[in-house]
């Protein structure tokens, strides 16, 4: 368990602190602007996003096919911006996790793998590996809703403790989902096109 709370802890060097799930672009038209609008966003996400990458993250630390998981999730992730996104965080934390918990396994993944599955690897147990997933799809996100948007920080720690992250966990443990968030992926596409300045890299 204590791998799966560094893995989640904000301060964990492994890239997450620059990617904000969709939440930067959904504040920038307004669709994101308060507490409520959050925690519908979260919630959503969590539902959807959340569940997916629970599910894959589960699957790994049951010790499942890594090189067919990273091409199931490529399959289940139709926008190209949420896929590098995933990526991009992966290969951060599988850089981070190198020099913390060197094993052979890690070496298995593939060379830029999706986030998820460098989490069940790290984790090993397919509940901790779902619930550190999935909590990390809402956390980054509430996170940035307090730098975006100046929220208080009690009040979106409070919507994030609200969730049932848990329960999501529970679910992604049961089955591989299938789910589709085309509201998120198209707000990770608008965000890559974006010009000017952006906080987050997602």
């Amino acid at each position: 368990m204590l791998t799966a709370l560094i893995l989640a802890d904000s301060r964990f060097p492994g890239g997450g602190h620059v990617h904000s799930g969709g939440l930067e672009e959904a504040a920038a038209r307004g669709l994101v602007r308060d507490e409520p609008t959050l925690e519908s966003f979260l919630h959503g996400r969590l539902l959807t996003a959340g569940l997916l990458a629970a599910g894959f993250a589960a699957a790994a630390a049951r010790g499942e096919d890594l090189a067919v998981l990273d091409a199931e999730l490529d399959a289940r992730t139709p926008s190209p911006a949420q896929r590098e996104a995933s990526r991009a965080q992966g290969r951060g934390m599988l850089r981070a996790a190198r020099r913390a918990w060197p094993s052979a396994r890690l070496s298995s993944l593939p060379a830029s793998p999706h986030q998820p599955l460098v989490i069940g690897v790290l984790v090993g147990e397919p509940y901790e590996a779902a619930l550190t997933c999935a909590y990390l799809a809402v956390s980054g996100p509430a996170s940035a809703a307090v730098r975006l948007l100046g929220l208080d920080p009690f009040g979106v720690n409070a919507i994030v403790a609200s969730l049932g992250v848990e329960e999501v966990a529970t679910r992604a443990c049961e089955e591989l989902p299938a789910l589709g968030s085309p509201a998120l992926d198209l707000l990770a596409e608008a965000h890559v096109r974006r010009e000017g300045v952006r906080l987050f890299g997602s």
